[in-house]
C-alpha cells in the first residue's frame, strides 16, 4: 500500500517540429494507491474527488479498479489482486481533465507486471496503452491527441514511480526523430490539513484551467499555420487498449 501524496509539479511541452513552439506550467497532482483512495473531509470533498466515470469507458459501471482491472483482463494481464498505483488529477468542482493517467501495476509480490498510461483529449475521447515494464516504454501512436500532430508515430516513455520526486517524460517521434517531448517534474508533498487547503483551496479550478490553457496553445499554433490533421477518420469517443 502506497501512502497518498500531492506533488507539486511542471509540466512542460516542447515541439520539435514546425512550427516549434514550448511551454511550461505548474499543477499539483496526486499519487494514491487504487485501493485506498484518500478520504478527505466532508468540505474539501467538492474540490478533490476520484470517480470511475472519469476514467476508461465512460460507459461501462464500476470504480477506477475494477474497470482497469476488466480493460487489463481484456489484455491477457491478470494483477490477481496487486496493489495499483495511480498517479493523476482529481475532479475539482464537478469537472475533471486528465491529459495523461499513469497507472503502476503489480502482481501481489510487489512486482511490477505494466504499466498503463491513459491519455484523454479535449474531445472527451480516451484511450489507454499498456507497457511492459523496462527501462524506455513503447508503444505505436493509437490515440488522435491533438489536430496538429499526425496520427503516425511512436511514443518512448520513461515513467519510474514517483518517491520523493516526480520525473516522467514522453517523447512522440516521427519517421526516428523527436517531434514532441513532454515532461512532467514535481515534489512530493506529504497530505496534510494546511498542505491540502493551499492547494485545493489556493487552486479550486486547475482541471478547467489545464482544459483551457491546452486550447489557448492550440490557438497559437494554428495562428502560426501548423499543419493539421483532421479527427473526423478516427474514432475519439471511447476506451480503447
Amino acid at each position: 500500500m502506497v501512502t497518498a501524496a500531492l506533488y507539486d509539479a511542471t509540466v512542460a511541452h516542447v515541439r520539435r517540429a514546425g512550427p516549434r513552439y514550448s511551454f511550461a506550467h505548474r499543477m499539483y497532482l496526486w499519487l494514491a494507491d487504487l485501493d485506498d483512495l484518500p478520504q478527505l473531509p466532508r468540505w474539501l470533498r467538492p474540490f478533490a474527488r476520484f470517480d470511475g466515470r472519469d476514467h476508461f469507458a465512460r460507459d461501462e459501471p464500476g470504480d477506477i479498479r475494477s474497470k482497469l482491472d476488466r480493460w487489463l483482463a481484456r489484455h491477457g494481464v491478470d494483477l490477481r489482486g496487486g496493489p495499483v498505483v495511480m498517479l493523476a488529477s482529481a475532479r475539482a468542482l464537478g469537472y475533471v481533465f486528465n491529459p495523461i493517467t499513469v497507472y503502476w501495476c503489480h502482481t501481489p509480490d510487489g512486482e511490477l507486471a505494466c504499466v498503463v498510461a491513459e491519455v484523454h483529449n479535449t474531445y472527451r475521447g480516451r484511450h489507454a496503452y499498456l507497457l511492459r515494464p523496462g527501462e524506455e516504454l513503447r508503444a505505436d501512436k493509437e490515440f488522435y491527441v491533438s489536430p496538429f500532430q499526425p496520427m503516425t508515430g511512436e511514443y518512448r516513455m520513461h515513467l519510474p514511480r514517483p518517491d520523493a520526486l516526480l520525473a516522467l517524460t514522453v517523447v512522440l517521434h516521427h519517421d526516428g526523430e523527436p517531434a514532441l517531448t513532454a515532461t512532467l517534474r514535481g515534489v512530493r508533498r506529504p497530505i496534510g490539513p494546511r498542505t491540502l487547503a493551499r492547494y485545493l483551496l489556493g487552486r479550486p479550478l486547475q482541471p478547467q484551467r489545464v482544459s483551457a490553457l491546452i486550447r489557448r496553445h492550440g490557438l497559437a499554433l494554428w495562428r502560426r499555420r501548423a499543419p493539421i490533421t483532421a479527427r473526423t477518420a478516427f474514432d475519439t469517443g471511447a476506451c480503447h487498449g
